[in-house]
């Protein structure tokens, strides 16, 4: 390699060493954000089989 390589390196690990990028903490992970909304898919899917059960034995006649 090319001293003028060794050169860029050092001085791109120079910045990245004195000024880091902070990382951007808005919002949720994934993790979470998929756990939200599979606790709402199974919220809903409970309501309305809730729903067609109440409605079902409403219909049926009584024994």
């Amino acid at each position: 390699m090319k001293v003028q390589h060794y050169a860029a390196v050092m001085v791109g690990l120079f910045v990245l060493l004195k000024d880091p990028q902070s990382r951007n903490e808005r919002g949720l992970s994934q993790s979470a954000e998929n756990a939200i909304l599979l606790a709402g898919a199974v919220t809903v899917a409970g309501i309305v089989i809730t729903l067609i059960t109440v409605y079902v034995r409403a219909k049926l006649p009584k024994l």
